[in-house]
């Protein structure tokens, strides 16, 4: 694929360097078009080609690990756990199992937050790690998949610029939907100050972020390739933390993690994603990682050894968490990976449709990821271990079932509140009231603690009035699920795009946090005296030119 692929190149020429789009300039009568169209049509091929042996690599080297691979029948697995999870609050035996496996996966999550871990191996790298010389560093690439962010395009490439990396061993490549002709324009219309690397991706099923991910990845030039989304805002020092965590490691170290942080303020849910995501980020996963445990990476800012990523396959075109099964398949391939003390800001759904959208097809792909991993389960526990395997259960199998059981326990809670109420107090019926409603407010308050634990490391712990939104956030959660259980079932595949750019405080604080700073930046030369009073020179010279004409010849 590599030779062929490379041609890619040129169509990002024909579309960005020249006077119009996919046209060349004319040099006397000599008439270019038909050249141009010939070329243009051939890259049109290249790319068909590269796009259908990016969908198909992973399903025919590594089937065992691809989701188009496992028997559809398997899909409705998740809808049939989820309903017996309601049949289940009719019987005692099955409350008591119900309970347990909502307990355990929260239980393990106690385990890993209790252990102690050194700073050292909780934060790579260390905060006091020495600078790397410019000439030293590697080529490293950077990905960014877009489909309908024109509006984020500004914003993301001027993230990308304001990288603390040499530009000429940046290779930035961005990976766009060939149909997707608004964020062409904008790529094109804007000025770059590094060179990129335009991708068109052919409109061809699935049309999946990990899907223009694989047919980018055989253009990647660097030791070392990231991946960042439309609407990220990465620390500048990031890409350095990178090199110098691979550095510290060994090559067992496939992929380090950047944490990840929701910054919008807009709404109680965006708010509350900080909180989530801090929880998770900032304390879960630094924990789980220095276990030794594998963990699903975040669905951003992903740092691999370019070599480890294409000798296990990439990512799974079909999967639609296609992160989450990565982080998993590295681990059976006997790689780990680990969370850099680097921070990416991201922009969180603008309204609750969206976040259900979005949140839908996060469990979709956590249940995909269950279904390809669990087909063999012997297999899976002699790659992972015992301690390996059930990271894999609590971590991703019970994010779903967890969110799927939880609508059948508020079920409960309220079948039984009517029972009291129309065959008035009973003891069974009161017993099971109290079961139920402990076990909801064990799960609600572990969660809680999560996030108030994540912001307080995240050094913003006035936020934490916004974790009295924890069961409504667990209720949607639910309905998430069993979104999710529905759609996998029809639509397995189908990838529920995120608009970004849509929050306007956001919008307002990167565009004019710049000027801001610019602003302070020339308070501060002037206080010093140190600003250059090139007007006044100007103004000084015209007035001297005015009193001493020159003499006429």
């Amino acid at each position: 694929m590599g030779p062929d692929i490379a041609s890619v190149a040129v169509a990002r020429s024909l579309e960005i360097c020249s006077d119009g789009a996919g046209s060349l300039p004319r040099c006397g009568n000599w008439n270019p078009e038909p050249r141009a169209v010939v070329l243009g049509a051939s890259i049109e091929r290249v790319l068909i080609t590269a796009s259908l042996k990016a969908s198909q690599q992973l399903k025919i080297t590594w089937p065992k690990f691809s989701a188009a691979t496992y028997n559809r029948l398997a899909n409705v697995i998740p809808f049939l756990l989820g309903a017996l999870s309601f049949a289940a609050i009719f019987t005692t035996p099955g409350t008591i199992v119900l309970a347990a496996i909502i307990v355990l996966p929260t239980a393990f999550r106690l385990s890993i937050a209790a252990r102690s871990v050194p700073e050292s191996e909780e934060n790579l790298p260390t905060s006091n790690f020495s600078r790397m010389p410019d000439i030293d560093l590697p080529v490293y690439s950077v990905i960014a998949p877009l489909r309908g962010e024109a509006r984020m395009v500004d914003q993301l490439l001027s993230a990308i610029e304001g990288l603390d990396y040499p530009a000429e061993k940046l290779d930035v490549i961005i990976a766009v939907e060939a149909d997707c002709h608004d964020t062409r324009a904008a790529i094109t219309a804007r000025k770059h100050r590094i060179p990129i690397t335009v991708v068109p991706i052919p409109p061809s099923e699935p049309r999946t972020k990990p899907k223009a991910l694989s047919v980018a990845l055989p253009l990647a030039r660097g030791a070392y390739t990231v991946i960042y989304d439309a609407e990220d805002r990465p620390d500048p020092d990031q890409l350095r933390c990178a090199v110098q965590a691979f550095g510290m490691a060994g090559n067992d170290l496939a992929c380090v993690q950047a944490r990840l942080c929701m910054d919008t303020r807009t709404s109680w849910h965006a708010r509350y994603f900080t909180a989530e995501y801090a929880g998770h980020f900032d304390f879960f996963l630094p924990r789980l990682a220095a276990s030794g445990l594998p963990f699903p990476l975040g669905g951003s800012s992903n740092h691999f050894r370019t070599k480890t990523l294409r000798d296990v396959g990439g990512w799974d075109p079909y999967n639609v968490t296609e992160d989450a099964d990565l982080g998993m398949r590295l681990a059976r391939c006997g790689y780990r990976c680990a969370v850099i003390d680097s921070t990416t800001y991201e922009e969180a759904p603008e309204n609750i449709r969206r976040w259900l959208g979005q949140r839908s097809r996060w469990f979709k792909g956590w249940m995909q990821t269950w279904l390809v991993h669990m087909r063999n389960p012997f297999q899976l526990f002699q790659e992972l271990g015992f301690r390996g395997f059930l990271a894999f259960q609590a971590v991703v199998g019970g994010n779903a079932l967890v969110a799927l059981a939880h609508l059948a326990f508020l079920f409960g809670i309220a079948w039984e509140f009517c029972a009291l109420n129309f065959h008035g107090k009973h003891p069974a019926a009161t017993l099971f009231s109290a079961y139920y409603f402990l076990a909801a407010a064990f799960g609600y308050f572990v969660s809680a603690a999560f996030g108030w634990c994540g912001l307080r490391q995240r050094g913003v712990r006035r936020k934490v009035q916004i974790l009295s939104w924890t069961p409504v956030h667990w209720l949607l959660l639910s309905l998430a699920a069993w979104r999710a259980a529905f759609e996998i079932i029809g639509q397995p595949h189908f990838w529920n795009k995120t608009e970004h750019g849509l929050d306007k405080a956001a919008w307002l604080e990167s565009t004019i946090g710049p000027l801001l700073v610019l602003e302070r930046h020339f308070t501060e030369l002037k206080q010093n005296g140190e600003l250059p009073q090139i007007w006044n020179d100007l103004t000084d010279s015209a007035v001297n030119r005015r009193r001493h004409p020159r003499a006429a010849a």
